[in-house]
C-alpha cells in the first residue's frame, strides 16, 4: 500500500471520534473488457465509507460475462453496488452517462476500471463539500502497470508544493496545453468530484461523441458555465498507466471529435477573447495529432507527395510533426537494440 503524504490544511478536515460519515458520493465506473482489474476498482470504491453508490456499467464487453462476473465478485453485501450492462458499445462517455442517470447521490466521481482508490480518498474530497465548490479534485498518483507501488509519482503537486489551487477556465485551459520537454500536467487527467446539482442546472453530461478527451471536455464546459473548482494534494487516487488501455490508443475519428469539442467551446457566448486564444492553442494540438496520423498513413502507402503536403499546408504543425517523427525513429532504434 502506498504511504500517504502529509495532509495539507486544504485537503482533509480533522476526524472526530463521533464524526458522522456522509455517504454522498456516487462512484461511476465504466468498464470494457476489464475482468482483470474491475474487481480491484470496485472493492476500493466500496471500501470508501463516503460512497453512497458504486455504479458499474459494462460497455458491451462481449467477453462472455467475465467483466460482469468480476465486478459482482467484489460486492461487499452493503447494497451499494449497482451493475448495468449496455447492449451496444458506446464508449466511456455513454457508459458514464448511463451510470449518472442511474445514480442519485449529490456528488459524482469517476473511477476508471484500471485504477483504484486508496483508503481515505473520498474523505479527503468530502472535507470541502460544504465550502461552495462545484468541482473538487485531488492530485493523482501515476503508477506504471506492474511496477512497485513505491514508484508512483504525483502528477501536479511536486516536492514540497502542497498549496491548494483554485481553478478557473483560464487556468484549466493553460494547464491543458501540453508543453514539449515538460512533465505532463494536464488537468483533464484528474478524476474530481462534481456536484450533481450544478451539472443538472446547466444540462451538462459527457459528450457521447467523444472517446478521447471526454474528461477534459466536461470539465472545460462546467468551468465555462461558472463552476468553482479547487485542486488539492493527493488523497488517494491511483492511476495505473497501461500502454494498451483505451486512453493510449486513439483513432483519427477520436482526434477529430476532440478538435470538434474545442470548436464548440469557441462557439460559446460565455468565452472571452483571451480564453478563446487558449482554446485555439489546444485545438491546434489536436489538429497536429490528426496531421501526424495522416502523414504516417500517406508514408505507409508510399505517397510522399501527400505526406509532404500534410507537413507544408500549415507551418505551425511542422515542429510537432518533426518531433513526433524523431521520437518514432528513436523508439524503433531502441527496440532494435533490445532484440
Amino acid at each position: 500500500m502506498l504511504a500517504r503524504p502529509p495532509t495539507s490544511s486544504g485537503a482533509e478536515a480533522p476526524a472526530g471520534v463521533n464524526e458522522t460519515i456522509r455517504r454522498d458520493v456516487a462512484v461511476v465506473i465504466a468498464a470494457w473488457r476489464a475482468a482483470g482489474t474491475i474487481g480491484r476498482a470496485v472493492a476500493s470504491a466500496l471500501a470508501q465509507p463516503e460512497a453512497a453508490e458504486v455504479v458499474v456499467v459494462d460497455d458491451a464487453s462481449n467477453d462472455d460475462g467475465a467483466t460482469l462476473a468480476a465486478a459482482r465478485a467484489a460486492d461487499d453485501g452493503t447494497g451499494r453496488l449497482l451493475i448495468l450492462a449496455l447492449d451496444k458499445n458506446g464508449g466511456p462517455s455513454a457508459a458514464r452517462n448511463a451510470a449518472i442517470k442511474a445514480s442519485k447521490a449529490p456528488w459524482i466521481t469517476i473511477l476508471d476500471s484500471d485504477d483504484y482508490f486508496e483508503p481515505g480518498r473520498l474523505r479527503g474530497l468530502m472535507a470541502l463539500a460544504d465550502t461552495g465548490y462545484d468541482i473538487i479534485a485531488d492530485d493523482l498518483m501515476q503508477l506504471k502497470d506492474g511496477a512497485d507501488p513505491s514508484t508512483a509519482e504525483t502528477m501536479w503537486f511536486i516536492g514540497n508544493d502542497t498549496m491548494p489551487v483554485d481553478v478557473d477556465f483560464t487556468f484549466f485551459m493553460e494547464s491543458s496545453i501540453a508543453k514539449s520537454n515538460h512533465r505532463r500536467r494536464e488537468m483533464g487527467f484528474l478524476k474530481p468530484m462534481m456536484r450533481r446539482a450544478f451539472l443538472d442546472a446547466h444540462a451538462i453530461r459527457y459528450d457521447e461523441r467523444m472517446r478521447l478527451g471526454e474528461d477534459f471536455d466536461i470539465y472545460a464546459r462546467t468551468l465555462l458555465a461558472g463552476a468553482r473548482m479547487r485542486l488539492i494534494p493527493w488523497t488517494g487516487y491511483i492511476s495505473v498507466m497501461r500502454m494498451h488501455s483505451l486512453s493510449w490508443n486513439h483513432s483519427r475519428r477520436d482526434l477529430v471529435e476532440l478538435e470538434a469539442a474545442n470548436d464548440r467551446l469557441l462557439e460559446s457566448s460565455l468565452i472571452s477573447p483571451a480564453d478563446a486564444k487558449l482554446v485555439r492553442r489546444h485545438r491546434l494540438i489536436a489538429r497536429c495529432r490528426i496531421s501526424w496520423v495522416d502523414m504516417i498513413e500517406a508514408m505507409k502507402k508510399g505517397n510522399i507527395f501527400r505526406a509532404s503536403w500534410v507537413v507544408l499546408k500549415d507551418p505551425r504543425q511542422a515542429p510537432y510533426l518533426a518531433r513526433s517523427f524523431r521520437n518514432m525513429i528513436f523508439q524503433k532504434l531502441d527496440r532494435g537494440k533490445q532484440t
